[in-house]
């Protein structure tokens, strides 16, 4: 299972992911779209990769808005899973 990072740390993780913003125990993105339907289609993608990694964000939808929250709920802080996943969610936004 994965451990927690150190708080030392996650300045230099964060590098890795500069859209994403640090928030006490979770890392966070806001994703804008054109129109409800491509904020959709950009949930769904995130699902199967989320299924892939078997590690699920938060998700809140606003229209053409998707807030994405990354934490290890069970370890009560961010470890490598949320990392390696806003990873590859990044990638679904390019």
């Amino acid at each position: 299972m994965a451990e927690l990072i150190k708080a030392d740390q996650l300045k230099t993780r964060l590098k890795k992911i500069p859209e994403w913003e640090l928030e006490k125990k979770h890392i966070e993105r806001t994703f804008e779209f054109d129109d409800f339907s491509e904020s959709i289609d950009f949930v769904n993608a995130v699902a199967e990769v989320s299924e892939d990694e078997e590690h699920h964000p938060d998700m809140d939808i606003r229209y053409n808005k998707v807030r994405l929250l990354l934490s290890t709920h069970s370890k009560g802080g961010l470890t490598d899973l949320d990392f390696a996943l806003a990873e590859r969610i990044d990638t679904l936004s390019e």
